[in-house]
């Protein structure tokens, strides 16, 4: 599974049994911790991957990727499941682009967003060489 931590919503993805395809699954209201635990025992996931937002530069150090460290190190004391903080570089940006392009906007594509970041970034965790 893969979590999008944000001030106002948490995005929440999930891959198929076979971990080869990202799916969405909810959007909770932040901070979110219980709900996503909840989702996480439900789908009997292995493996929680959270977003760390990372500058173009490679520097996770802004006010936002502390509270993803935060958050993650919360969600890590509710669940017995590893946490693995993952660049989330773009990520949104990505999601964003997306939406627009399948015609959503505004606040239809504010209610999904952070849904389709947590499926970009546990698209690039599945994706990635072994």
């Amino acid at each position: 599974m893969a979590v999008d931590v944000g001030t106002v919503r948490v995005g929440v993805a999930a891959s198929d049994p076979h971990r080869i395809l990202a799916s969405p699954v909810e959007t909770v209201p932040a901070p979110g911790l219980q709900r996503v635990a909840q989702i996480i025992a439900e789908r009997e996931a292995v493996l929680v991957v959270v977003g760390l937002p990372t500058s173009l530069s490679g520097v996770a150090g802004s006010a936002s990727a502390q509270m993803a460290r935060d958050w993650a190190t919360g969600l890590s004391s509710l669940i017995a499941v590893p946490v693995e903080l993952v660049d989330e570089r773009l990520t949104t940006v990505a999601a964003t682009a997306a939406l627009r392009a399948s015609g959503k906007r505004g606040k239809q594509a504010r209610a999904v967003v952070d849904q389709a970041a947590a499926v970009a970034l546990l698209q690039g965790v599945l994706d990635r060489p072994l």
